[in-house]
């Protein structure tokens, strides 16, 4: 019988700790997490999606690079941060096809300013209609270049320290860049949002090859030691991290 008893508990702590390692990381909801029972009951039980928002995902899951876009639960986290520091001006680097832009615009008062930074007219292109449908078109400033260019020219045209809020998710070899660009760009208790930080897991010991998965191993390293912000690195989506410019 305490054999039976100690056979059960291991196996029953077997199941425990593999289900804590594979749900650590669920993913994205539309995504890799879309089969996930538990990230589903989430998103069924906490989403608020504004029809226009719900019309540009069901859009862009179209798009064959669809998993590019921001977790949907993760967009309405970065909205409430929004709502809860008051924000009226915003910079999105690597648009995409807009979601989480238009849900940051939707999120501000009708001051609000978000400038989107998108390199892809394509993708440019899908999002347009949406902004426009939704009222916050206005709001929205889309820049079709090389993102770090239009953070310079930000900087340049003297707006370091008058944003609120950043949401750094486009190349990931320049995430550093981007990174230290926004800190200058933010206002003291402004937000850094950077996304994929965890990138699958694969920043854990990353491969020699894998330059990508060392380039975010580095960033989060140096965060985690960077004495300008406070920080949380968060399981949502792909990693989030929400950095706070001291």
């Amino acid at each position: 019988m305490a054999a039976d008893i100690k056979m059960l508990f291991c196996f029953g702590l077997a199941v425990v700790l593999t289900g804590v390692g594979k749900s650590a990381l669920i993913g994205k909801s539309h995504s890799d997490g879309k089969d996930d029972v538990l990230l589903q009951y989430v998103v069924n039980n906490s989403l608020r999606e504004h029809p226009v928002l719900t019309k540009l995902k069901l859009r862009t899951l179209e798009d064959e690079w669809n998993r590019m876009m921001v977790a949907i639960e993760q967009a309405q986290l970065m909205a409430n941060l929004i709502r809860l520091i008051n924000a009226t001006k915003a910079i999105e680097i690597g648009m995409y096809t807009g979601y989480n832009a238009l849900s940051m615009a939707l999120a501000m008062p009708e001051s609000g300013h978000v400038v989107a930074c998108e390199i892809s007219e394509t993708y440019i292109d899908i999002a347009k209609p949406f902004f426009k449908e939704a009222g916050v078109e206005s709001k929205i400033d889309i820049r079709q270049q090389p993102a770090l260019d239009t953070l310079n020219e930000l900087i340049a045209a003297g707006e370091a320290g008058t944003y609120d809020f950043v949401f750094i998710d486009a190349d990931k070899l320049n995430y550093d860049n981007y990174y230290e660009k926004s800190l200058e760009l933010i206002r003291k208790g402004g937000i850094i949002a950077i996304d994929n930080v965890l990138w699958s897991g694969k920043v854990v010991n990353p491969a020699a090859d894998d330059h990508t998965s060392q380039a975010l191993d580095a960033l989060n390293k140096k965060l985690h030691k960077d004495e300008r912000i406070d920080l949380s690195m968060l399981t949502v989506g792909d990693g989030l991290t929400i950095a706070i410019k001291r």
